[in-house]
């Protein structure tokens, strides 16, 4: 047993959902939201490196040796599965392990809006899943892509920076693809993808434009399109894709967004009011024909108002959602105050405004 494999199985035990390493403090836990350290010594370089290389391939040594970073999925001696991002830093090696649930979570039991479930009927176009690091957006399209797996019969290529959750196929056939391990890109696996009579392509990071303008190929010739991108909202997310692409290409990249844009889901964790889980928290965007109208006449900024008006179509802004958990006593007021935009609706909740920007402070 690699010697990891202790701090990964207490991890397990307490719920975490990482594991930090660093030389000159002991092994850390996020626990839901907070860093935690483990009654441990504080680590040093020599150990923390072996601990590491202890559960590395010699080709993934080497690739560390010369200064890169390491992304790939790790499986313990207990069975536990893990995303691991190792990379070096002015003091040393460091790694952070996430914890990839074992069970394949539901689109219920991740209590995601109800018309998650109906943008899964779609057959042609493109669903995008947003948020930061670490909201669960990895986590919302297993649930997405189980889902297609049990109720349609189809062909799903998904393109992921590691694999993480494991898909066995069911009514339909799912195909998992690693990069760097069987692509050299995600752009590569898209065009790759379109080649092997797809019916859904997951991809699993569209971070640059060569990327992005292949999934709205694909999209656009009649395949339907999951992706994530590390945008914080709606709008910012059209903004983004307009951005990414040069110049000459932008009129045709806004004609794609207006035309074969199915949703966008941003969504943070927002933690519980006992401060023991976190639940997802999400803004839907489902383009329209006014949505649509918007963003071929440059004028994204008024989106917003079509999600507060447009619950008919399952749309909601953030600070909706937010207020209706709050509301229900399904999360923490205080947290749900800390990712609101407009604060002001959200004071008559909170417990503790001592440590938290108020409204006034923060312009809103």
């Amino acid at each position: 047993m690699a010697r990891i494999d202790a701090f990964l199985k207490l991890g397990m035990a307490q719920g975490c959902s990482d594991l930090h390493l660093a030389v000159g403090v002991p092994p850390m836990l996020r626990m839901h939201g907070d860093l935690v350290p483990i009654k441990f010594r504080e680590l040093g370089d020599a150990e923390l490196d072996g601990y590491i290389t202890e559960v590395l391939t010699p080709t993934q040594v080497a690739t560390l040796r010369s200064g890169h970073d390491l992304d790939f999925a790790y499986v313990s001696s207990d069975g536990g599965r893990f995303r691991a991002n190792v990379f070096r830093k002015e003091t040393g090696v460091g790694a952070v392990f996430r914890t990839i649930p074992t069970k394949m979570p539901s689109i219920d039991q991740l209590n995601l809006p109800p018309v998650v479930r109906k943008l899964c009927d779609y057959h042609q176009g493109m669903i995008l899943v947003t948020g930061a690091t670490g909201t669960g957006k990895s986590t919302t399209l297993a649930a997405m892509i189980d889902h297609l797996n049990s109720t349609r019969a189809l062909n799903i290529i998904s393109l992921e920076d590691p694999i993480e959750f494991v898909h066995r196929s069911k009514t339909s056939q799912v195909i998992q693809r690693e990069l760097g391990t069987h692509l050299p890109t995600f752009a590569e696996g898209v065009r790759a993808a379109m080649r092997e009579d797809p019916d859904v392509i997951l991809v699993g990071e569209m971070r640059d434009a060569e990327t992005i303008s292949m999934a709205m190929t694909a999209a656009e010739t009649g395949h339907l399109v999951l992706g994530t991108l590390h945008t914080n909202s709606a709008t910012k997310t059209i903004d983004r894709i307009i951005d990414a692409m040069p110049a000459e290409e932008r009129e045709q990249t806004k004609a794609f967004l207006s035309q074969s844009l199915i949703a966008v889901i941003t969504q943070v964790l927002v933690k519980s009011p006992d401060q023991r889980a976190r639940r997802a928290i999400c803004e839907v965007l489902v383009v329209t024909k006014a949505i649509s109208k918007l963003i071929m006449t440059d004028q994204s900024h008024q989106i917003p108002s079509q999600l507060q008006m447009g619950k008919e179509y399952g749309m909601q802004l953030l600070d909706q959602a937010l207020l209706a958990a709050v509301t229900a006593k399904e999360v923490d007021p205080d947290d749900a105050y800390a990712y609101a935009s407009d604060k002001k609706q959200f004071q008559r909740f909170t417990t503790d405004l001592g440590g938290i920007p108020t409204a006034e402070a923060t312009g809103t």
